[in-house]
């Protein structure tokens, strides 16, 4: 049964609180250029008319969100002109006043309401057992998983961003689903969709499951579709609610005729396959490949070093690039990829409908899926299955032994984005603390299904440890520090791709098993 509102009225509120605490504690630590690029935004939307927003270029960081992020960007400098006027400035690159700090810091804090919600919301789908300790409940274990989450801890409080805004629009928009409110879950998730792009990622599972589970109204006795069971008024109904929100998001745009330069912005494939921190997927290991290639080719004097392009893919920049000795990469490659890694994933979604969770696995995949061989993909980009994925692993033991090992090495593959000595300790600290939790609490829920993990996925994780004292207390000891500054980089990309690529692996595995599926849900 799902999980009583007394209960969840009790802790939940603790559990928000006390992370709201620890990010107030956090104002004053490093941010990223992301911080700029937010703080931009402010100044464009609040001080330039809606005509120039996606022309202005005084910054390198113009605008690259959809509409909807940048009316949100809009409303929030109405607020921000009252703590310091200057943030607001075009011309203020890099401007980071004591005020406009707090300003950043605390409006991420205050979106982060919506996550809340979503994450209640989804603790209220979940079965919760007869356990008299808290721990041992699934509702509590997912708002643990959820609202405590280490990436968006760090990437949001830290490195800065407002993923937990967006996220809590995503977990919401489940929940809808999980509850039969597929109209809300629509319209929640076309909102995202006009609120960050990246979204499109996961848009054909919902485009699947919407069509099959809500559009259709009935199934033969072998479990296929009545195609005389298609309701026009629900198929209407959902088509106008989307089509409203693309409408009004990118109307007056169209009306302007700026619809090209918006896209343009939206979608800028000159930035190259990799971001400049390597997200750990396919195209690390194919880096990496390649560059052991062509040292190999050169010392068996197959290849000439003179000849050869310069390894700019580890430079720490964002570029276009071209492979030594493999074939360069293109967008409509990694495109076709993406497209034929999700495809077994949706059309099972379509033959073998599972109901709402069925809908979250398929979610995963599509996730995974593109983030594994999208491109420029970010690192940031693996939260889009971690959190998805903590509905499914309190409730069942093959999504949760899929879930400790995304989550631990998609979680590790974030500790780069903060290099500072300073945030050293709180990162290191925050992601033991919150990786302990996560095998205690899973083992707990699931201590009747025997062992979590296999001992050679349990010895692939404790490697993380060495790589991590290698990384960050040995190799800035050694000489080659000055001249492969990103050595650690690629080794800590590398060795994580590994575990994100099994995980994905044994997330298809589990789907065409029929694994992790306990009940059919009513929204079937």
């Amino acid at each position: 049964m799902a999980a009583p509102m007394s209960e969840l009225s009790g802790w939940f509120p603790a559990l928000a609180i006390g992370v709201t605490f620890l990010k107030c504690l956090l104002i004053n630590t490093y941010h990223s250029t992301d911080f700029e690029v937010h703080r931009n935004w402010l100044a464009i939307t609040h001080s330039l008319p809606v005509s120039q927003w996606y022309f202005e270029d005084t910054s390198e960081w113009t605008l690259d969100y959809p509409p909807f992020f940048a009316w949100f960007e809009y409303c929030l400098s109405h607020v921000a002109k009252y703590f310091d006027k200057e943030m607001l400035v075009v011309q203020n690159l890099s401007y980071a006043s004591p005020a406009t700090i707090l300003f950043q810091r605390l409006s991420v804090m205050f979106v982060d309401l919506v996550f809340f919600y979503a994450a209640r919301e989804c603790c209220k789908t979940v079965g919760d057992n007869k356990a008299k300790e808290i721990i041992g409940k699934p509702s509590f274990a997912l708002a643990a998983l959820l609202v405590w989450n280490f990436g968006l801890l760090i990437v949001d409080h830290i490195h800065f961003q407002y993923n937990g805004f967006l996220f809590g629009i995503l977990l919401l928009s489940i929940a809808r689903h999980c509850q039969s409110r597929h109209l809300e879950g629509a319209l929640l998730f076309a909102i995202l969709l006009n609120l960050k792009h990246i979204f499109l990622y996961i848009a054909p599972a919902y485009g699947i499951f919407l069509l099959r589970s809500f559009c259709f109204t009935s199934n033969n006795s072998d479990g296929s579709i009545k195609w005389r069971s298609l309701s026009v008024v629900r198929l209407a109904a959902l088509g106008t609610i989307v089509l409203s929100v693309f409408a009004l998001s990118f109307g007056p745009f169209i009306a302007m005729g700026q619809l090209p330069q918006v896209v343009s912005r939206l979608f800028p494939f000159k930035r190259g396959l990799c971001h400049a921190y390597w997200a750990p997927n396919l195209w690390a290991l194919y880096n990496v490949a390649d560059k052991a290639l062509s040292i190999l080719g050169v010392k068996l004097k197959v290849l000439d070093v003179d000849t050869l392009p310069k390894a700019s893919m580890t430079g720490g920049l964002v570029q276009e690039f071209q492979h030594s000795v493999l074939p360069s990469v293109t967008p409509l490659a990694t495109l076709i990829c993406t497209v034929v890694s999700i495809t077994p994933a949706l059309l099972h979604l379509w033959f073998r409908p599972s109901g709402a969770r069925g809908f979250v696995r398929c979610i995963v995949i599509c996730a995974m899926g593109s983030f594994m061989f999208g491109w420029h993909v970010h690192e940031k980009a693996i939260l889009m299955a971690i959190l998805p994925l903590s509905l499914l692993a309190v409730e069942s033991k093959e999504d949760a032994r899929t879930f400790l090992l995304l989550t631990t090495t998609g979680h590790y593959s974030l500790l780069p984005l903060l290099f500072t000595a300073a945030e050293l300790p709180i990162k290191v600290l925050l992601m033991v603390l919150y990786t302990l939790f996560t095998f205690t609490s899973l083992k707990t829920l699931l201590s009747k299904e025997g062992s979590l993990l296999s001992t050679v996925e349990g010895l692939y994780l404790a490697g993380l440890v060495p790589l991590e004292v290698l990384c960050e207390w040995v190799y800035p000891l050694t000489t080659w520090q000055g001249s492969m500054p990103f050595i650690p980089l690629l080794v800590t990309s590398t060795y994580c791709a590994l575990g994100v690529t099994y995980s994905f692996i044994r997330l298809y595995l589990s789907l065409l098993r029929g694994q992790g599926v306990k009940h059919k849900d009513k929204s079937q």
